[in-house]
């Protein structure tokens, strides 16, 4: 069938099929046109528009070709402001729960493809190694394994058995590839890896999306050492396709093509950059609707053979076909899936599996007996946008640039009052300080030309914090009167996201000022830290008696983190990527080389603040009894919990590849598993490891298992003296 379709096809039916159009910027009566002139997808439409535009295509174009739509869910469909909006991604990754990830991505699903749309722009496979980076709220964390493995389960999740399924979307790998190693962290900047390093650390989260069946991936921004993604056949061609053996569809990322005239200057005119961009072996190009023009002309000049646009519309009509759009192209999805109790249930699981405890002095779980009166402060207290964060229809709706709150949601400030409304305990709550550092100040910018720079000034140093002085005057004298201060700080969407990358991982604005004034007091003090990433914030973890992580923690991010302070459930989280001390000392993941001066700064400690994967629960655990069966390459160890509460230990599983051919990490992720124990329990988990987790890659960028001493690691966190350890030869 495709290739009797492919015959039929002109050159400019062909050049059509390979255009996404972003209707919210083109508008809809041009859409309509493209609908018409057999365009292969369209960008970030809802509902009613869809189904308008999906019944042109396949009424009044010639060949009737249906289209696919695509659209950024997430985390969730977050576009629609009536959908269920979870946890972020690297909140998710907190939970290391691979069911609970498939089960979100199924939900999503439903609701994307309820909304009468097929495809979505997640999940993110690179890995967020350097905090600075703006987009390291929508990575799985620092980790190629756990990155790897979250990343195959929400794809299974939203693709399910059958592309052809009500309930089933297309899955999108991005950004291929290293695309978050960009260096200094600054978003679409050059990469300065190798192809050797690119192979073993950042391509196996996407080997794994392959082996999941992904249906299509999406090119990176940025360059591999001078050379744009977009025009790599390396990495597009020869990696992917011959390599991976990925047989689905390529889409640049937004308007790369013409990027590679305006912004990278490898190309003057917009037909070289068309047919560079189709040699590498992208198929549909997203949002440069120029190619269209751009790849005809350089067809018939004789620049480009027209071989490559019938492999690229090949590739696309391959996924249309699986998806059963020829037979239905309106997708019916699940009527009333949208925002419906039950993925709303699934929204409040991820949210408390998510909730990690970093520090804790005994004070938590609050005993509720021993408290009069509480005092919640800070400005995330009580902004669900800055527990949203980045892609929701606050920071990218459509149409138009901002919108009001839209219900259920719970704010850290509601969910402490719905935790205590049975309760004699008085709440009183102050703002505190701004995020940004600005003064008090509610609404959002105006949606002028003027945007970022608004942002860079919000975001800079140049204020005394004069206007903040009286709500930090405020917030004092409410604290004054309180048993126990719950803080809630952290970031907002303006310093997370594309273009928001960060020179200084403080705290911004005044927030550090008022907890220094708070703990003066000496009262408890209880600090949330709802953000898009690790922040720099030693000296908080000093003033506090308890940390408790949130990031981005979706519509029911505050109530998540209020039940876990006040002892409704156990927290279970760990974290997925590291904490700095301070900004300079990044990176700071976990499994770097071993290198000569202790591997530190003068001033500076060599550990981060909080390694990856660690987590405290409101018990204890124990390992014991490691063992190693080479023929399976199982480990099974002992896991006792010695404590008087139930609990979910995540048990890791690291390797160190004693001496090797090239070097190698300290200690790399290699398993994990969660299991639940009742106090006083013990119990073996056994966990089969792969065999990539012995291999390494040679400069010759093959990959080998070489023989030696290995030893393997079985424990709580990545941290040393977290780990039990045995050595074996291979």
């Amino acid at each position: 069938m495709i290739d009797e379709l492919i015959s039929k096809m002109t050159l400019e039916q062909k050049a059509a099929q390979m255009i996404q159009v972003p209707v919210a910027m083109v508008g809809m009566e041009k859409a309509k046109e493209w609908a018409r002139k057999g365009v292969g997808s369209f960008l970030h439409v809802l509902g009613d528009d869809a189904r308008e535009l999906q019944r042109i295509a396949v009424e009044q174009s010639e060949l009737k070709i249906p289209v696919v739509f695509g659209i950024d869910a997430i985390h969730g469909h977050c576009l629609n402001r009536n959908a269920t909006i979870f946890p972020s991604q690297l909140a998710m990754a907190s939970s290391w729960d691979r069911d609970l990830v498939r089960r979100v991505g199924h939900a999503t699903a439903a609701e994307v493809a309820t909304d009468g749309l097929h495809w979505t722009f997640s999940p993110v496979l690179c890995l967020g190694r350097d905090a600075r980076w703006g987009r390291i709220n929508e990575t799985f964390g620092e980790d190629k394994y756990l990155a790897g493995e979250l990343g195959a389960s929400i794809i299974k999740g939203y693709q399910g058995d059958d592309l052809s399924a009500d309930d089933s979307v297309l899955a999108c790998a991005k950004h291929f590839i290293a695309y978050g190693e960009a260096t200094g962290a600054r978003d679409a900047y050059d990469t300065e890896v190798t192809y050797r390093k690119i192979k073993d650390e950042f391509l196996p989260p996407f080997k794994k999306a392959v082996e999941a069946g992904c249906a299509t991936f999406m090119t990176a921004y940025g360059s591999v050492d001078g050379t744009p993604f977009t025009i790599d056949r390396k990495t597009l061609h020869n990696i992917l396709r011959e390599e991976l053996k990925f047989d689905g569809f390529l889409i640049t990322d937004w308007d790369n093509v013409n990027a590679l005239i305006r912004r990278q200057r490898v190309c003057d005119n917009i037909g070289d950059a068309s047919a560079l961009a189709a040699k590498a072996g992208n198929d549909m190009i997203m949002c440069s609707t120029e190619f269209y023009e751009g790849i005809i002309e350089q067809v018939r000049s004789g620049k480009i053979e027209e071989k490559y646009l019938d492999e690229a519309v090949r590739h696309i009509l391959t996924i249309k076909l699986r998806m059963g759009l020829f037979e239905k192209p309106d997708k019916k999805g699940v009527p009333g899936s949208i925002g419906c109790e039950a993925h709303r249930k699934t929204s409040l699981e991820a949210a408390r599996k998510s909730i990690t405890v970093l520090k804790n002095d005994g004070i938590l779980p609050v005993n509720k007996k021993n408290i009069r009166r509480i005092a919640v402060i800070g400005p995330n207290a009580d902004d669900i946008r800055a527990q949203y964060g980045d892609w929701t229809y606050f920071t990218h709706p459509v149409p138009g640039r901002f919108t009001e709150p839209q219900r259920p949601y719970v704010t850290l400030l509601e969910g402490i009052k719905e935790s205590l409304k049975d309760s004699d305990i008085e709440v009183a709550y102050a703002y505190g300080c701004s995020v940004n550092g600005r003064g008090y100040y509610k609404g959002d910018y105006p949606d002028t030309g003027a945007f970022m720079e608004q942002v860079y000034q919000d975001n800079s140093h140049d204020n005394d914090g004069s206007k903040e002085m009286p709500y930090i005057n405020e917030a004092a004298e409410i604290a004054k009167k309180a048993d126990l201060i719950i803080l809630a700080l952290g970031d907002n969407y303006n310093q997370a996201g594309e273009y928001n990358d960060r020179a200084d991982l403080n705290l911004s604005g005044m927030q550090e000022a008022l907890v220094r004034i708070l703990s003066t007091m000496k009262i408890p003090i209880i600090t949330v830290l709802i953000s898009s990433k690790p922040l720099a914030i030693p000296q908080i973890v000093n003033w506090s008696d308890a940390v408790v992580c949130a990031f981005n923690g979706g519509m029911y991010g505050g109530q998540a983190a209020s039940e876990a302070i006040f002892g409704d459930f156990n927290p279970q989280g760990r974290l997925p990527i590291s904490f700095p001390v301070m900004t300079g000392q990044v990176p700071v993941y976990y499994n770097q080389f071993p290198g000569w001066h202790e591997g530190r700064y003068v001033d500076c400690p060599k550990e981060p603040l909080f390694a990856f994967g660690e987590g405290l629960s409101y018990t204890w655990y124990e390992y014991s009894n490691l063992k190693f069966d080479k023929e399976t390459k199982t480990v099974s160890v002992d896991v006792s919990n010695k404590g008087s509460v139930k609990g979910v230990e995540t048990v890791q599983v690291y390797i160190d590849d004693v001496v090797s051919s090239v070097m190698t990490a300290v200690k790399n992720l290699a398993g994990f598993d969660k299991v639940e124990l009742e106090p006083g329990q013990t119990k073996t988990v056994s966990i089969k490891l792969e065999d990539d987790s012995f291999s390494v890659v040679l400069p010759d960028e093959t990959r080998v298992i070489e023989p030696g001493e290995f030893v393997i690691m079985a424990g709580h966190s990545s941290k040393d003296e977290d780990l039990i350890k045995l050595s074996v030869e291979l």
